[in-house]
């Protein structure tokens, strides 16, 4: 109201200075009201297109980083890779007490897809076939309509990964609907297959900027969903699509912006700045979360504290470690490790178990998971010493096991103990398409082919080959494990190859005495079942 009455005050203020000069025209005191924002006044036009497209963007970005908080990280949390460190915590200790249908994660991940993603990709969709739209080409608009399916796409192959068969959802409704049924599994990565290919025919080779969509994001997503299907000769096929473009290679050399620094060619993958065509030479990067300091827009949520989490959640609180006369051994602003606090503690299986058939892989090397550290604090008498747990007694699941520096930033714009980053965050990344194709190869029967697309990331790893005979599921998962730990949700890749209880049972010891095979899907969450009161919406077993 405070708001209509000043304006209405202006308004009678030049009535009368127009009243006194005489000068105006009565148009000029027409209104004409636009009224509030929604799809029909701005899906008129490309750049309404446009600001929703972007709307899909900031749901993708949200699914790892909005809000912020422990059970963000229920991709990990549970799995062969991660268990918590932080003692308050006790996220899937307990797969049968805590993994039920009213668990929060369970009902974040489904509410995000279908209300957030989900309807903002099927509005584009909804309203882009209006005659009345210009568009300067077909290509133009279908461009669009490709960036919508794929992301689309990319909410029901997470959903299909996630819970198994779900609602498909393919147009936005006029009314609430209460009469939702499942379909299979299998019916939802046809559905989501032909998304993707038609974003596969439609999207640009290049993307138009940073952090956008193009072909070959499209095709990498398209390799996993043929593999769901058991389409293993068109998984190869879209996969070589990537790796054979020449607009992507694997980065041999090391790049960017931190080459004056001790490193490796993998370290540099991760640097701040390091992500993007447009400040690197980086052809390694399929598609990459943008993230901008005091932007608008520039992290999740608009808010500074949903930055980059990995810092927070995978780091240890090294800065609470004692010295061994038991006073303050650290000093949180003095380094670059930032303020960790363990949400995320990866296992033995991660730290030690994958790296005994080569400890000398870079990606084991110092530069990307450090394994000491030193007393940093000027006042302690063991300022500049190495760290040594036993002598102090560290807690090892809560301030003292080794930090992946994936998750060091280089840049502190919120200074050395924010906790957070603002480093762009890879979702695809070339690598993956390699073991991809691989676990394809594999599952044809082609063993060479697989270790040759293997060994393709250890040989630049400098790491020892692995031999045909050697590949199996679980050497291709270790390997994702060695490659694309914290980018993978390792859950999803667990549930979709159908091994998650076990390797959790194999390599996961606060967890592995209670997961049960029916652990390989999530529950559908009861709010879910509770709404649709039309319809049964089926649970999955065991829940």
């Amino acid at each position: 109201m405070k708001t209509n009455h000043i304006k209405y005050t202006v308004y009678l203020v030049m009535i009368g200075v127009a009243s006194v000069l005489c000068s105006c025209q009565k148009d000029f005191l027409k209104e004409e009201p636009i009224g509030i924002p929604n799809s029909g006044n701005l899906l008129v036009d490309k750049e309404g297109f446009e600001s929703a497209v972007t709307g899909l963007h900031i749901a993708a970005r949200e699914l790892f980083f909005y809000p912020d908080g422990s059970r963000m990280n229920s991709f990990w949390l549970g799995t062969d890779v991660a268990c918590t460190g932080d003692r308050g915590l006790a996220d899937f200790e307990n797969y049968q007490t805590w993994l039920t249908p009213a668990q929060w994660s369970v009902e974040f991940y489904w509410n995000w897809a279908y209300l957030d993603l989900i309807p903002r990709a099927n509005n584009i969709l909804a309203y882009i076939d209006n005659p009345d739209i210009f568009w300067e080409s077909e290509e133009e608009k279908n461009a669009i309509i490709a960036e919508a399916r794929f992301f689309r796409g990319y909410a029901y192959n997470m959903l299909a990964n996630l819970y198994g068969g779900v609602p498909i959802v393919d147009r936005i409704s006029d009314s609430p609907r209460t009469d939702f049924v499942r379909s299979t599994r299998r019916e939802v990565y046809e559905f989501v297959r032909e998304d993707l290919e038609y974003a596969s025919q439609w999207l640009p080779a290049e993307a138009p900027e940073d952090g956008r969509i193009e072909r070959g994001a499209a095709n990498h997503l398209l390799t996993e969903v043929y593999i769901s299907l058991e389409d293993y000769e068109a998984a190869v096929a879209s996969a070589t699509a990537v790796i054979g473009s020449p607009r992507y290679r694997l980065m041999t050399e090391r790049f960017g912006n931190y080459t004056d620094r001790p490193g490796d060619v993998f370290a540099d993958l991760f640097k701040d700045e390091n992500q993007n065509r447009s400040t690197t030479v980086n052809t390694e990067t399929i598609w990459a979360l943008q993230f901008e300091f005091q932007t608008a827009g520039g992290t999740a949520g608009g808010q500074k504290w949903y930055a980059n989490g990995w810092l927070r959640a995978w780091g240890p609180k090294w800065w609470d470690i004692r010295d061994p006369d038991g006073n303050t051994g650290m000093e949180l602003t003095t380094d670059s490790l930032g303020r960790g606090v363990a949400w995320v503690r990866p296992t033995s299986y991660f730290y030690n178990d994958i790296w005994k058939e080569d400890p000398s892989d870079m990606r084991n090397s110092g530069y990307n998971i450090k394994r000491k550290y030193y007393y940093n604090n000027p006042d302690s008498p063991y300022f500049g010493q190495e760290v040594d747990p036993m002598a102090i007694q560290a807690d090892t699941m809560v301030n003292y096991y080794p930090m992946i520096m994936k998750i060091e930033p280089q840049l502190f714009p919120e200074g050395e103990s924010f906790g957070r980053a603002f480093k762009d965050t890879y979702v695809m990344r070339l690598a993956e398409t390699y073991l991809l194709r691989a676990e394809a190869y594999w599952r044809m029967g082609n063993s060479e082919m697989a270790a040759a697309d293997i060994n393709e990331l250890r040989n630049r790893a400098h790491a020892t080959e692995v031999e045909p005979a050697e590949v199996d599921l679980d050497y291709i998962l270790d390997e994702r494990a060695r490659e694309l730990i914290i980018e993978e949700p390792r859950r999803l890749t667990l549930n979709r190859v159908g091994k998650l209880a076990e390797r959790v049972r194999r390599y996961n010891p606060e967890s592995g005495s209670s997961v049960q095979d029916y652990h390989n899907l999530f529950p559908i969450p009861l709010s879910a079942i509770d709404a649709n009161i039309d319809a049964r919406l089926e649970q999955n077993p065991g829940y």
